[in-house]
């Protein structure tokens, strides 16, 4: 008869441990997170801008991409 030997089990984390780990490296990087709502007039400005595409206005990783680009350009004058 072979006997295994006890191995670790594996490491699971609650969600609401994972959202604790996520704001703590986001502290850590200097980041905060914040939810916005935004008006389809500021997305359509966003595209006018050329820093969204118009097909991509209903993907929010695209319009969160695009925010973060006119939030540079604008920030960036500023200085």
């Amino acid at each position: 008869m072979t006997v295994n030997p006890p191995t670790a089990a594996p490491l699971i984390r609650s969600a609401a441990a994972e959202r604790m780990r996520a704001h703590r490296q986001r502290r850590r990087n200097g980041m905060r997170c914040a939810m916005l709502e935004i008006r389809d007039s500021e997305i359509s400005a966003l595209i006018g801008k050329g820093l969204l595409r118009a097909d991509a206005r209903n993907d929010p990783h695209a319009i969160r991409d695009a925010l973060y680009a006119h939030l540079d350009r604008t920030l960036d004058e500023m200085q």
